[in-house]
């Protein structure tokens, strides 16, 4: 057998190995469906304005595809040399064709333009907030401070996933719950309430981003950003994120979590918290509340 033969039949050899590998592999634990390849619709006012607007543009594009393609495709249908159509070589220009293409994009984007300047005006409207939230990013976790009420705690990744990321550590990512989403201490909101976050940081900047809430907030050293949110009084729940600027060695390591409950339920949580820090206890030492 020739040397080439011989390296062939080891290139196949190895290529066999592999797809029996993967075929045997477990699957990867990640979300799938068709409920992904559109924008998530989110649970605040924020992110259903961003979420109809989005959808506005996208009909426009298909809107537009559909135009244009259908011309496309009936011209090359019914202009085509086996149906003894000819090439009109004598068109170079014409000024109403091109006020026409010019005209009909213009109109396009300020009909589209109008909408998308209401958004945003409206989803930086940060006036008339019942509750303020002071918070400051840092390498690598958050500070949340409630405003004028003395609460106060610091949030960073749960001691399971960080024991599960030690390079050698043993244990297998999987088994733990929301891995690298998880979080000691969430911040904890009140549904149905306009809620403002001012948003720092003490050191590099960060980016506190909560896609369920359509919220992406940069925290930058000597400067506030603020953002406001009003969750749907009937989507309570655990919501996930993580800061989404390059800052440092463990900017992966640095989630975002926050557990929206009902008003009545938020000061009753809010008066404990108090308490406690009336008594000089650390809140962020103290053992979180489930955080789903």
């Amino acid at each position: 057998m020739s040397t080439m033969n011989r390296a062939r039949l080891g290139i196949l050899g190895g290529t066999l190995a592999l797809l029996a590998a993967a075929a045997g592999a477990p699957a990867a634990r990640a979300q799938s469906g068709w409920s992904l390849i559109n924008m998530p619709r989110g649970v605040t006012d924020v992110s259903a304005k961003i979420y109809g607007l989005h959808m506005m543009a996208f009909w426009v594009c298909v809107g537009i595809a559909v135009v244009v393609f259908g011309v496309m495709i009936w011209s090359l249908i019914f202009h085509r040399r086996s149906r003894g159509a000819v090439a009109d070589v004598t068109l170079v220009h014409n000024t109403r064709v091109e006020i026409v293409w010019t005209t009909i994009p213009v109109l396009i984007l300020i009909a589209m333009a109008v909408p998308a300047a209401n958004v945003l005006v409206r989803i930086n409207n940060n006036a008339n907030a019942k509750l303020d939230i002071r918070v400051t990013g840092f390498q690598w976790g958050w500070q949340y401070d409630y405003v004028g009420s003395g609460v106060s705690f610091v949030s960073k990744l749960d001691y399971r996933s960080d024991a599960a990321r030690e390079l050698d550590s043993g244990i297998d990512p999987d088994t733990v719950p929301h891995y690298l989403l998880n979080v000691d201490h969430p911040l904890v909101v009140p549904t149905g309430t306009k809620i403002r976050l001012l948003v720092t940081s003490v050191d590099v900047i960060h980016s506190w981003w909560l896609p369920d809430f359509g919220v992406k907030r940069d925290a930058i050293p000597g400067y506030i950003n603020e953002v406001s949110f009003t969750v749907d009084p009937n989507r309570p729940g655990v919501y996930r994120g993580q800061c989404t600027e390059l800052c440092g060695r463990d900017h992966a390591y640095m989630p975002v979590v926050v557990r929206a409950v009902s008003p009545a339920d938020f000061a009753a949580w809010l008066k404990q918290q108090q308490a406690l820090q009336k008594q000089g206890v650390d809140l962020s030492a103290q053992t979180p509340a489930p955080s789903g």
